[in-house]
């Protein structure tokens, strides 16, 4: 064995800090997709399918949605609105909502999303979201970016796989750990999710705040990061705020969320190029299950007759999107 001098130890030391540091240089991601306004026309497609999740809903053509006015452009907005007007009729699918997809399907990337208004109240499922566009469903993942349910004030993002996905408890986020199995199959479909700790992230609050961003970064290195920042919020980075042609998450900070990729979630063993999907569901598998809704304490009729009978409640469950932007990785720095 040969004998390292003394003198040598800080000089080696030096060498392997920098060894590290060049290994773990910051992926820099170069804008994609920037899409505003009328864009989501020509970018999403309107799934008008009957709900995987069971919802009282019945979603829209693009056609339906345009001539009903649930989703429309002004400027550099986008909207989308469920029926807030009539009640629903015995027999049918449900109450008026819009599901759109991206026509894109996006591996590593950087998803940020400006939004002013989401929808929120009694019986009312938003989510924004992104999923396989391989599938079937589970295989190639889910990653929940932004949802809830009913009168919850703060926001859930979660993953839902295939079996072999686990997280650990304590990690380097700043939000609140839920679960830990991402397995599908486990604990009826919870996923590893984790509580977003500001009363902003979500609902009442959210929109009272004009809303805010939302990023998600996922990369085979380090797996899925969530942020949000509400608006005004002066830690919000530049390079969120503004539609730059790059952006850097790793100066961003810790995340609201995260999910380490590794020995017990392999990345590409369960996550592949992903559709961005926006969607109003109502009632379903989570709003409306006997004890989400018994405990949202919102009425003593069924979910799916209070969707029914109250058109009026739902005036304010509405999206409002100022932009949706989409980075791809290209060099590191």
């Amino acid at each position: 064995m040969r004998t390292i001098n003394r003198l040598s130890l800080p000089f080696l030391f030096l060498a392997l800090s920098l060894t590290h540091t060049v290994s773990s240089a910051a992926t820099v991601y170069q804008r994609k997709q920037s899409i505003v306004g009328s864009d989501f026309f020509e970018q999403f497609n309107w799934e008008s399918k009957n709900d995987p999740t069971h919802g009282r809903v019945n979603y829209l053509t693009l056609k339906q949605a345009q001539v009903k006015k649930l989703a429309y452009a002004t400027g550099d907005k986008f909207f989308m609105f469920p029926d807030s007007e009539n009640v629903v009729e015995p027999g049918s699918r449900g109450r008026d909502s819009n599901r759109i997809s991206s026509k894109q399907a996006f591996d590593e990337s950087v998803v940020i999303l400006d939004l002013e208004h989401m929808p929120y109240g009694c019986a009312t499922w938003p989510a924004f979201w992104t999923v396989s566009r391989k599938g079937p469903w589970p295989t190639g993942g889910e990653i929940d970016i932004l949802e809830g349910v009913n009168g919850v004030e703060r926001n859930m993002v979660s993953l839902h796989t295939l079996p072999g996905c686990t997280m650990p408890k304590g990690r380097l986020q700043t939000g609140e750990t839920r679960s830990s199995n991402c397995d599908v199959k486990v604990n009826s479909n919870q996923g590893c999710g984790t509580w977003v700790r500001s009363l902003d992230s979500y609902g009442e609050g959210f929109n009272s705040n004009r809303g805010g961003y939302y990023a998600m970064a996922r990369s085979k290195e380090y797996g899925i990061k969530v942020w949000f920042w509400p608006r005004g919020d002066p830690l919000a980075p530049p390079d969120v705020r503004s539609d730059g042609g790059t952006v850097n998450p790793d100066k961003w900070g810790k995340p609201a969320a995260y999910f380490p990729t590794g020995a017990k979630c392999d990345y590409e063993a369960h996550f592949d190029a992903h559709r961005i999907v926006f969607d109003l569901t109502f009632c379903g598998d989570w709003a409306g299950s006997n004890s989400d809704w018994k405990e949202s304490g919102c009425s003593p009729m069924s979910c799916n007759e209070f969707v029914d009978q109250n058109p009026e409640l739902f005036a304010d469950a509405y999206w409002e999107i100022n932009s949706l932007r989409v980075y791809t990785p290209v060099t590191k720095n």
